[in-house]
C-alpha cells in the first residue's frame, strides 16, 4: 500500500478486581491476534488496554488490604503487565485511569458536556449495588437483591449529575440503522434495541457524592464522575484528546474496533456512542461482543472449583497451544467451554499429531534423501502438486475473509485443512517409493520443495495466534523470517532460496501428552482454586413448613431430561425466555421465568429437567408445554441439571 493505513484496536479496561484468570485472558488474546493479522498485512496497528482504576468497590478493597488505593491499584496493574507479557501481547499502550493524562482529559469532556447543556444536577434516590457500580429500582430487584450479582443493595439518595439520554436516542437508533456492522455479533445489537432503546432510555446518573477515589467534576470538586463516564473516555484520552498535542488521536480515531465481553456491550453500544456524539466524535467503526467461556458446570468460580489461570497452562503446556486453545476450541462471539479433555485433545491431536509430526517428516526426509538441502532446481511436478497448491490458496483467500469477521475458530479450521491435505499429500506421493528409483529424483525433488512450501505457508499464517512456533518451523527448514512476511505466501513456490539446509534433526515442537495423566493435572491445579471455609461464606436454608404429599402424589409427576435447542426473549415480558426443547421422542415450547438470571445464549445445549405432563397454558401469547426446574436461594436462581450423558427424554425418578 503507497500510504500505510492504520488500524486502532482495543481491549476493555479491566477492572483490578484480583488475578486474571482464562477468560480475562481471551479477550486480549483474540485482540493481539487481529493486531499481528493487521501488521502482517501491512498496517499501523495501534493497540491499547489497561486498567479502570477509580470507584468504590475499589477504594474499600484498598482500605481492606490497608494500603492507599493508588498503591492497591498499581500492584494489580503490574500483575495484568506481567501476565501479557508472558502471554507475549503485543500492546502499543497500557492505560491506567489514574494516570495524569487521562484524568485531565475526562475532566475537560465532562465540562463539555456541562456547556453543551448536556448535563443536568438533580438528585438521585435508588437502590444501589456496590460491586456492580449500579442502580436498580424496586422492581428490578430479585427477592430484594441485585438482578445481577445476587447482592445485597444499599439504599442511596445522593445528589447527582445526569446525562440527557433520551435527547441521543433516536440518533443512536438510525446510527444502528444505517450501520449495520456497527455491534456485532447482530444478536448484540437486536438486545440493545428490544431492551433498552426502544423501551425508552433513562437519564444516567454520571456523578457520586458518596465516596472520593475518582476523578472530581470540575468546579464541584464533592462529586465524582461516574465509572462510566470514566472508563469508556479511555479510549481517546490514551490518544491524547483534550490534550495540548492530539497528532495520536487526529491519525487514529475513530476505533475500528473495540473488543468487549457481552456483559459490558450496553455501556460500549449505548452510553459510548451518545457521548461520543454530544462530543461531536466520530463513532467506533465496530463494537464486537464476544461470548464467555463456560466450564461444563456452568461459570468459572472459586466455590465451584472450576476456575483455569493462564499462567498454569503456559508453564505446562506452553505458550502456544493455550493461545491456539482459546481461539480455536472457542467460537468467538459465542459462550464455549473449557473442559481439560477438550485442551488436551487439541495439544495432542492438532498440534503434536498434525502440525508437529508434519514437519518433523518433513525434515527427517530432506536429509535422507537430499542431505538436508531444500531442493530448487530439476522439479518435475507429480499429478498431486496443482491440488496442493490450489488449496493452499483457497485456504489463505478464505482465512482473510473469516478473520476480518473476527470468526477465529474458523480461520484456524481452515488453516488445519492445510496442514491434512499436506499430511495426505505425503501419503498419496508416498517419497519413500519415489526414493527407490531414480528415474523419479526430479518427482521427489518438487514434492521435498512442496512440503517445505507449505510448511512455510502454514507458519506464516499462524502467526497471529502463536507466538514460537512459526520461528521454530522456520529454523528446522533453515530459512530467515524475511520467508514469514504475508506477501510471500500470495504465490505458492519460487520463494525459498537456493541451497538451504535444514537442521540435522528435527525436534518436536509439541511434544504428545498423556492424557489420562495431564488432564489430572488440569483438574488438580483448578481444585487448588477452591475457596476454604474461611473464605467461603456459609449460608444456611431455614426449614420450609410445606404440606406433605404421598409418594402416589409424586409418582404423577412426569419429569423428563431435555436438551435446549434454541432460546429467545418473550417479546415485551422482562422475566420470560421462550425454548426449544428436545425430549427425545419430540421437540416442545416451553416459557420460562428465568430471563433475569440466565441470557439465552447460556442456556443453548444445557441439560434441564422438564415436567412433561404438565397442562399445556399460554404465557404473554406464547405456548408453553410443560415446566423447568430450578432451585432458588437469597435471589439467586439456578436450573437443576443432570449428567450431560443422560440421554433426552430419560425420566427422572
Amino acid at each position: 500500500m503507497s500510504e500505510q493505513q492504520t488500524f486502532y484496536i482495543t481491549t476493555p479496561i479491566y477492572y483490578p478486581s484480583g488475578k486474571f484468570h482464562i477468560g480475562t485472558a481471551y479477550t486480549t488474546v483474540a485482540s493481539d491476534a487481529i493486531a499481528r493479522y493487521k501488521r502482517l498485512k501491512g498496517f499501523d496497528v495501534r493497540f491499547l488496554t489497561g486498567m479502570d482504576e477509580h470507584g468504590q468497590k475499589i477504594q474499600e478493597k484498598a482500605q481492606e488490604a490497608n494500603m492507599h488505593p493508588q498503591d492497591y491499584v498499581n500492584e494489580i496493574a503490574e500483575g495484568a503487565k506481567k501476565l501479557w507479557n508472558t502471554m507475549d501481547i503485543s500492546y502499543n499502550d497500557f492505560i491506567q485511569t489514574t494516570e495524569t493524562r487521562h484524568t485531565d482529559s475526562v475532566e475537560k469532556i465532562f465540562q463539555k458536556f456541562l456547556d453543551n447543556g448536556d448535563i443536568y444536577k438533580g438528585e438521585y434516590e435508588g437502590l444501589y449495588c456496590v460491586p456492580c457500580e449500579s442502580y436498580y429500582t424496586e422492581t428490578q430487584l430479585v427477592d430484594g437483591k441485585c438482578p445481577d450479582c445476587g447482592r445485597d443493595v444499599q439504599k442511596v439518595k445522593e445528589e447527582s449529575y445526569f446525562f440527557n439520554m433520551k435527547k441521543y436516542a433516536d440518533r443512536l437508533l438510525a446510527y444502528y440503522e444505517n450501520n449495520p456492522e456497527f455491534i456485532e455479533p447482530e444478536s448484540r445489537k437486536n438486545e440493545m434495541i428490544n431492551n433498552f432503546i426502544k423501551p425508552g432510555l433513562e437519564d444516567l446518573s454520571v456523578s457520586r457524592t458518596s465516596f472520593d477515589w475518582g476523578i472530581k467534576v470540575p468546579g464541584n470538586p464533592k462529586h465524582v464522575i461516574y465509572v462510566w463516564v470514566d472508563a469508556l473516555s479511555n479510549y481517546i484520552t490514551s490518544l491524547g484528546y483534550g490534550s495540548d498535542n492530539e497528532e495520536l488521536f487526529n491519525k487514529y480515531w475513530p476505533a475500528d474496533v473495540h473488543v468487549v465481553g457481552k456483559d459490558i456491550v450496553r455501556f460500549h453500544t449505548i452510553y459510548w456512542p451518545i457521548f461520543l456524539m454530544a462530543l461531536d466524535l466520530p463513532l467506533p467503526k465496530k463494537i464486537f461482543a464476544h461470548g464467555f467461556i463456560m466450564m461444563k458446570d456452568g461459570k468459572m468460580s472459586k466455590s465451584k472449583g472450576n476456575v483455569v489461570y493462564p499462567e498454569m497452562l503456559i508453564e505446562r503446556y506452553g505458550l502456544d497451544a493455550t493461545r491456539y486453545f482459546l481461539l480455536r476450541e472457542l467460537p468467538f462471539g459465542q459462550d464455549g467451554v473449557f473442559s481439560p479433555e477438550s485442551f488436551v485433545e487439541r495439544t495432542n491431536f492438532d498440534l503434536a499429531n498434525d502440525l508437529g509430526n508434519l514437519l518433523n517428516r518433513t525434515v527427517s526426509m530432506m536429509n535422507k534423501y537430499f542431505d538436508g538441502v531444500i531442493p530448487t532446481e530439476n522439479l518435475e511436478a507429480t499429478q498431486f502438486d496443482e491440488a496442493l497448491k490450489e488449496h493452499a490458496e483457497s485456504v489463505r483467500i478464505r482465512y482473510e475473509e473469516s478473520m476480518d469477521k473476527m470468526q477465529f475458530s474458523v480461520v484456524l479450521s481452515e488453516l488445519w485443512s492445510l496442514v491434512s491435505r499436506t499430511n495426505k499429500y505425503i501419503d498419496e506421493t508416498s517419497p519413500w517409493v519415489l526414493a527407490k528409483d531414480e528415474a523419479d529424483h526430479n518427482k521427489l525433488a518438487a514434492v521435498m520443495n512442496n512440503l517445505a512450501e507449505s510448511l512455510r505457508h502454514i507458519a506464516v499464517m499462524i502467526q497471529p495466534f502463536m507466538t514460537n512456533a512459526p520461528k521454530q518451523i522456520i529454523e528446522q527448514l533453515g530459512l530467515d523470517e524475511k520467508s514469514l512476511q504475508w506477501d510471500t505466501i500470495e504465490t505458492f513456490g519460487n520463494v525459498i532460496p537456493k541451497n538451504i539446509k535444514v537442521a540435522e534433526k528435527g525436534t518436536p515442537i509439541f511434544p504428545r501428552l498423556d492424557a489420562e495423566v495431564e488432564v489430572a493435572y488440569i483438574r488438580e491445579q483448578m481444585q487448588s482454586s477452591v475457596k476454604t471455609p474461611q473464605e467461603e461464606e456459609t449460608t444456611t436454608v431455614e426449614a420450609p413448613e410445606t404440606e406433605e404429599i404421598t409418594i402416589d402424589d409424586f409418582m404423577n409427576v412426569d419429569l423428563r431430561v431435555a436438551t435446549v435447542m434454541a432460546c429467545e426473549p418473550v417479546a415485551k415480558a422482562k422475566k420470560l425466555l421462550k425454548l426449544q426443547v428436545d425430549l427425545g421422542y419430540e421437540q416442545r415450547q416451553v416459557v420460562s421465568g428465568i430471563a433475569e438470571h440466565y441470557k439465552p445464549e447460556e442456556l443453548i445445549g444445557k441439560k434441564v429437567i422438564v415436567v412433561a405432563n404438565l397442562k399445556p397454558v399460554t404465557l404473554r401469547g406464547e405456548l408453553s408445554q410443560g415446566m423447568i426446574l430450578a432451585g432458588s436461594h437469597d435471589g439467586v436462581l439456578t436450573l437443576a441439571t443432570v449428567d450431560p450423558k443422560l440421554a433426552n427424554g430419560a425420566q427422572v425418578k
